[in-house]
């Protein structure tokens, strides 16, 4: 399943990819352990109201669930609880999706160079390079611990087209979350949006996104005819 992308302008000199719902099935195990950590402070949440916030960093998501005062008295607690809680009991589940790698390896042979933009932290994202090994394959990459604000704040694109030394005309994202595409609007970066992230197409559509594919691996068969080919 695919979408036919709207015309992108502009050659295309690099793939910035989003980890977390896009090269590795996550989101849903993101999404227990946060529902995990708000029960653990007397929290009840509806799962399908911290399942529609998962692509934020922790800097983001808290604010939609905690009031100023909660922020400020057990904000920095929670976000270390959740960030314990994931490392030890869920962070080995996760899997990348299919066809990753050789994802990754066709933008490369495509003389295009390759960034990771995330909002999960740096061990986090460390773990995915190994466990989809892609680590030779990226050129560069920022993560929430580089930045000031996550996603939908534009700092983690803003830094990977830095290092990548490019302008947002020459780039484009891949994501799987509206916070993907709206963090990359803000830079006038154009996204490709996968599915795989359990978002609807029609939401992804509304938000912005340039084409849609259903996970890393229909990218790769409908390459040719993706803004990626631009």
């Amino acid at each position: 399943m695919s979408s036919a992308p709207k015309e992108v302008a502009g050659m295309i000199r690099a793939a910035i990819f989003d980890l977390d719902g896009t090269l590795v099935d996550s989101n849903d195990l993101h999404t227990e352990a946060w529902d995990e950590t708000f029960q653990h402070f007397g929290k009840e949440i509806p799962y399908h109201e911290l399942r529609h916030q998962i692509g934020k960093g922790g800097d983001q998501y808290l604010p939609v669930f905690l009031s100023a005062s909660e922020q400020r008295e057990i904000g920095k607690e929670v976000e270390k609880f959740r960030a314990d809680l994931f490392k030890k009991k869920y962070l080995e589940r996760v899997r990348p999706f299919p066809r990753v790698r050789e994802l990754l390896q066709r933008v490369r042979d495509d003389g295009k160079r390759v960034a990771l933009a995330s909002s999960g932290n740096e061990t986090e994202i460390e773990h995915y390079v190994k466990l989809a090994e892609i680590g030779e394959l990226i050129d560069s990459q920022t993560t929430k611990s580089d930045v000031r604000n996550s996603k939908p704040r534009p700092d983690v694109f803003l830094g990977a087209l830095n290092l990548l030394k490019v302008g947002a005309d020459e780039a484009i994202v891949i994501g799987d979350t509206p916070y993907d595409i709206q963090a990359a609007k803000k830079l006038g970066l154009q996204t490709i949006a996968l599915l795989c992230g359990g978002f609807s197409e029609d939401e992804l559509r509304a938000s912005g996104a340039v084409s849609i594919f259903r996970d890393p691996a229909d990218l790769l068969a409908g390459y040719a005819r993706s803004p990626l080919c631009g």
